[in-house]
């Protein structure tokens, strides 16, 4: 199988973004590509047609490849979850929880085994592979139990890029010093360096570039500027990126940071909407009074949620939607806005009953079982009969409790025409869903900020659009269009 590798000098340097632009170019020219990352550590995921979880990143680089996604892109997935932990997922099923000692111990030798058989699947039906790599390949004490950077591109014979950083500052130290770590056999599988995010006057680096060259005798096949690509993040590194982004809106939402935050891919077509502006808020800030508060998903929903009521955003919350806000809940952000969240298995911790938000009279019971499936339902509200879909990703049943609806003599109403999805309260100021995704969906997501816009007296927007997803494409055509533009390839071709 032909492959291609590419590899960064440190996290963050702009791997999958390179990933992704290398499939969409590679699909331009007649090729049946498809992404791979042998090991992805995220807690943004996404769920296949057949259930599986995989990493966000590797789905989004199957639609640049015009693939479907596919758990053989990305076997393994970590998801990290409190206490030096992580939930381990091998070809999107739920295998165990591990500490990272204890991973490398029981999971290394099955680890390397899942890569390589999807390898050998994807063999059978593409005709190349574009790779990532994860970090740097050049940590050196870990370097023995590598499963993702340089033992995959050496399994493979893959011709490697390896991806720097301009904007962290050192970019030729950290080049020059990653090559000096590589194994002779790995050095000579780089046949290309991108220096990416650079600000500037190129004319000013180009002596850099030369003298980089002549030192390492590998070429630079080009340097690509910073930009605001509106592209999902792989990890919440990204949200550095993201906070107070436009200067002109008409709507502010704050969603609240949580520190074990996932899926916040889910807030990319908010942040697209030109009226809208998305600002991520850490639990001991300042919530204020936005148009909207979303409570987004978590791996830990006790956890979070105890932060929460330590550093006294919870309180801010509450008082919130006393003054009329209106708040969104998805996925555990839903569990959160209920009256109590019950863990008699002990999956998050000690504490078997903790309260919640209190603003939904429903309660979770957290169950080792996880729920991973894509959904297509019809909305009841904010507009009835709009088509929608996304997927869930939870571990937990979620109930209303009787009495507690009884109490507050306030009518509670299925969000969706499958009950279980989601609730609203009857004047639509408290929203809770397990729908990852949802909005992805034009018509549903105009129709939920109309009904925001509504209470700031400004003019409804046209809800008769497409979905994200087109977007999503234009934004993948503009991020092939720049690789393309900035970096020479034909080089690095030639063998293909």
């Amino acid at each position: 199988m032909k492959a291609i590798m590419v590899v960064g000098t440190t996290s963050h340097a702009g791997k999958s973004s390179l990933v992704t632009a290398l499939c969409r170019l590679l699909w331009r020219n007649g090729w049946l590509v498809t992404p791979f990352k042998g090991q992805n550590m995220a807690l943004n995921a996404y769920v296949t047609a057949t259930g599986g979880e995989m990493g966000y990143a590797q789905a989004l680089q199957a639609w640049g490849a015009k693939v479907v996604p596919r758990v053989e892109m990305n076997p393994i997935l970590l998801k990290p979850q409190g206490n030096m932990t992580s939930q381990v997922i091998m070809k999107g099923e739920v295998v165990g929880v591990t500490n990272a000692k204890e991973y490398y111990q029981n999971y290394f030798e099955k680890g390397w085994e899942v890569i390589t058989e999807s390898l050998e699947t994807l063999a059978q039906e593409f005709d190349l592979v574009v790779c990532e790599g994860a970090g740097s390949p050049a940590e050196i004490n870990l370097k023995h139990r590598d499963l993702t950077n340089m033992r995959v591109a050496k399994h493979l014979n893959a011709d490697t890029i390896l991806v720097a950083d301009i904007e962290r500052g050192g970019v030729f130290a950290h080049i020059v010093g990653t090559l000096e770590l590589l194994d002779p056999e790995e050095r000579s599988l780089i046949k290309g360096i991108v220096i990416n995010k650079f600000r500037g006057d190129k004319t000013i680096l180009d002596p850099g570039i030369e003298w980089l060259e002549n030192y390492t005798n590998i070429p630079v096949l080009g340097v690509i500027p910073w930009f605001d690509s509106a592209l999902p993040s792989e990890d919440s590194l990204g949200l550095l990126d993201r906070s107070s982004r436009k200067k002109v809106y008409e709507l502010k939402i704050n969603v609240i940071k949580l520190p074990h935050i996932s899926n916040f891919t889910d807030f990319d077509p908010l942040e697209a909407e030109d009226s809208v502006l998305i600002e991520y808020i850490e639990p001991n800030g300042k919530l204020g009074y936005p148009d909207a508060v979303i409570i987004p998903g978590t791996k830990t929903t006790i956890a979070d949620l105890k932060i929460l009521e330590k550093t006294g955003m919870m309180s801010q919350i509450r008082e919130y939607v006393e003054s009329g806000g209106t708040i969104l809940g998805i996925c555990g952000g839903f569990q959160m806005l209920g009256n109590k969240i019950l863990d008699p298995e002990h999956l998050e911790g000690l504490e078997e009953n903790c309260q919640g938000l209190d603003l939904l009279p429903i309660k979770t019971i957290l169950k080792q079982e996880k729920i991973t499936r894509q959904r297509e339902v019809s909305a009841n509200y904010p507009q009835q009969g709009l088509p929608v879909d996304g997927y869930e990703i939870h571990q937990g049943y979620t109930e209303m409790i009787p009495f507690l609806v009884k109490q507050r003599k306030i009518r509670y109403l299925p969000l969706f025409d499958d009950e279980t999805l989601g609730i609203v309260n009857e004047i639509q100021s408290v929203w809770g869903c397990y729908l990852h995704g949802i909005f992805d969906n034009g018509a549903w997501r105009r129709a939920w900020l109309n009904s925001l816009r509504q209470k700031r007296g400004l003019p409804s927007l046209p809800t008769g659009i497409s979905n994200y997803r087109q977007q999503r494409e234009e934004l993948l055509d503009s991020l092939a269009d720049l690789v393309e533009k900035h970096l020479n390839l034909e080089s690095f071709f030639h063998n293909f």
